[in-house]
């Protein structure tokens, strides 16, 4: 998968552009404000239809603009080219084309533009709370297996309507029919996450000896209640527990990811710069394991991330990110501290000033390898 061509309307400061990235890394220089991150802004938005800096639409339209829209042209191995355009306006209200046919949910657009964002404060993957690991495993799962998507959305709509039962119900009788569904799938549902867990770990143990060699990572799932108990009778003894709270307090929806290095919870041992690599590794790996498992690739939005790295790291990241046959596009205010990541890669340059992409000039890898 590649992005072919990308056009953008009235997004944040940049009122109109083009680019034509190349397949391997695009690197936007451009000074702080100049719109090189608004630009992978875009990218995020046709691959997950949302945007990484905010969740308020009328940040992302331009000023005194009705809407934005975004045109691209998507490579794909099986398909050929394959144009989207999504535009969005001030009330929230999407629309969503491909291949010229409106598309009916924005998960068309996932399916299409798998993407992984690396920046500077994606470490909070780690120190945040378990919604970000969850929908991090997520996303590995629904790249590699088709009967997840429809599995995910039926124990949302479960679990919505459970809690509504448990802010009407005075007993437990009318829930035991949802909750048994809910057990049902919500293994299904917690099978598929372990699978995938398992499957990716040794990727990510094989590049944190790269990034992070002075420590040994584990990893455990939580598959958001002990599996050594039936889930449907944890749910019936928790009625007045969650009655009271108003909310479902186990299964699937509680899923996390758990992390230690040297045996001690990744945020309470590693710097801010380690945990950020782990970060890292833990996206590459993600994209590796999706292409050896599918030959798709993932394409990587790295902002502002890259020059926080020393130079053997960098080259590092770069011989990964060939690993992955990945396109790359990364912001920098100047390329210097890129050189390493330049010299293993084909390299497009493009420059960013005041929403304008004013030209680009495309260098060859001098790589050896």
């Amino acid at each position: 998968m590649a992005l072919r061509r990308l056009q953008i309307h009235d997004f944040r400061n940049i009122q109109q552009a083009e680019l034509h990235p190349g397949r391997g890394l695009n690197v936007l220089l451009g000074r702080n404000g100049s719109g090189k991150t608004s630009l992978l802004e875009a990218i995020h938005y046709l691959g997950l239809g949302r945007s990484f800096r905010t969740h308020l639409t009328n940040r992302v339209i331009a000023h005194e603009a009705k809407e934005f829209t975004l045109f691209a042209q998507i490579e794909l191995a099986q398909h050929g080219v394959v144009p989207l355009g999504l535009s969005k306006n001030r009330n929230g209200e999407s629309q969503l084309k491909v291949s010229g046919r409106v598309a009916e949910r924005l998960a068309q657009l996932a399916e299409l533009v798998p993407l992984q964002l690396i920046h500077p404060e994606g470490f909070s993957l780690l120190t945040g709370g378990p919604q970000q690991r969850r929908a991090f495993i997520d996303w590995g799962v629904f790249h590699i297996e088709p009967a997840f998507y429809p599995l995910w959305s039926r124990v949302r709509r479960l679990l919505k309507q459970r809690n509504a039962l448990l802010r009407q119900s005075t007993h437990y009788e009318p829930l035991a029919f949802w909750d048994q569904e809910l057990a049902r799938l919500g293994a299904q549902l917690a099978d598929y996450r372990a699978a995938y867990c398992a499957a990716w770990l040794p990727l990510l143990q094989e590049i944190t000896q790269d990034f992070l060699p002075e420590y040994e990572f584990r990893v455990g799932f939580y598959p958001g209640w002990d599996r050594q108990r039936d889930l449907a009778t944890l749910l019936a003894e928790g009625f007045e527990r969650d009655k009271a709270m108003g909310h479902t307090a186990v299964g699937p929806h509680k899923a996390d990811l758990r992390l230690k290095a040297n045996g001690v919870p990744v945020q309470d041992v590693l710097s801010r710069g380690q945990l950020k690599l782990l970060v890292c590794a833990m996206r590459l790996a993600q994209g590796l394991y999706l292409n050896r498992d599918s030959g798709r690739e993932c394409l990587f939005l790295i902002d502002d991330f890259a020059s926080e790295l020393d130079s053997e790291k960098r080259r590092r990241l770069a011989q990964r990110l060939k690993q992955c046959a990945s396109q790359v596009f990364i912001t920098a205010i100047d390329e210097a501290p890129l050189a390493d990541m330049m010299s293993e890669l084909e390299c497009h340059l493009f420059h960013v000033e005041q929403g304008t992409i004013t030209g680009y000039q495309a260098r060859e890898s001098e790589s050896k390898t």
